[in-house]
């Protein structure tokens, strides 16, 4: 990953938002989109910034309610049930909000369980409904064919292990990589799109009561309601470290004009 990468909901890439005649026969090629080319469209297209931001935003509401919520009971067990008297999986050594949580610690933390959860649930219906807008733009403009389909020279161990050693040594991007995702950017943002984003949805809901007992059958299959919110707490976790290995990336590459990049579109 480089400093072109999104944040939360990967998007942007080899010159989003320009014509598809331009760049595909550069990305076919597995050739770089020339510099002349590049300057002649946004960056970013509309529709990727606004999402992005969306998603930004929401993504740090999920973080920040999503904390609050395991606070108030930082035990997590695997099956259908999980209550101070079952067995646990695991823990996380910090006091809780609750009283009745058994912690070791002989203090509890001002209990804001209502209002995380109410805004954890808005903000979770608003990204996923920014992801779905921008899942269904990318599939019908073919926006995800041209930026994360990997070209043929790329299609290679010897290619990908290029790029790991390339980001491991902290190699600052050249000017036309900005406009284009190279090999492991590519395979992370299909991951993040496609498998990680999907399993936090589907095990939030999981999550629901009302899910539960209209769709039973999608919990069954995650091992019960408690292996939904163990699970559901890894693939969270998962996504924090991505955003900040992104902000990192984004730091190394040019804080300020990818940044600008991602608000203005050039």
């Amino acid at each position: 990953m480089d400093g072109s990468e999104s944040l939360g909901m990967p998007v942007g890439g080899s010159v989003a938002g320009a014509t598809p005649d331009r760049t595909d026969k550069y990305a076919q090629a597995g050739m770089p989109v020339p510099l002349a080319d590049v300057k002649a469209a946004p960056r970013h297209s509309l529709l990727v910034r606004i999402t992005h931001w969306i998603s930004t935003l929401c993504f740090i509401a999920l973080l920040v309610t999503g904390g609050e919520i395991v606070v108030s009971h930082p035990r997590f067990y695997w099956g259908e049930t999980g209550n101070v008297g079952t067995p646990v999986l695991f823990k996380i050594p910090v006091p809780s909000s609750r009283h009745l949580v058994p912690t070791g610690y002989n203090y509890t933390l001002p209990d804001q369980n209502g209002w995380s959860r109410a805004l954890h649930f808005q903000a979770a219906w608003f990204v996923v409904l920014t992801g779905l807008l921008y899942v269904l733009s990318g599939v019908f403009s073919g926006y995800f064919r041209r930026e994360f389909l990997p070209a043929k020279a790329d299609r290679s161990v010897g290619a990908l292990f290029a790029t790991v050693k390339s980001h491991l040594r902290f190699a600052r991007p050249g000017p036309e990589e900005a406009h284009s995702y190279n090999l492991l950017q590519r395979l992370s943002y299909v991951f993040v799109i496609f498998v990680a984003f999907p399993l936090v949805i589907w095990t939030g809901l999981a999550l629901s009561p009302m899910w539960d007992s209209a769709f039973p059958a999608t919990v069954n299959l995650l091992g019960g309601r408690q292996s939904a919110r163990t699970i559901h707490f890894f693939v969270s976790v998962f996504l924090l470290l991505f955003m900040l290995v992104h902000v990192l990336m984004v730091w190394f590459a040019g804080f300020w004009s990818r940044t600008k990049a991602m608000i203005v579109g050039r």
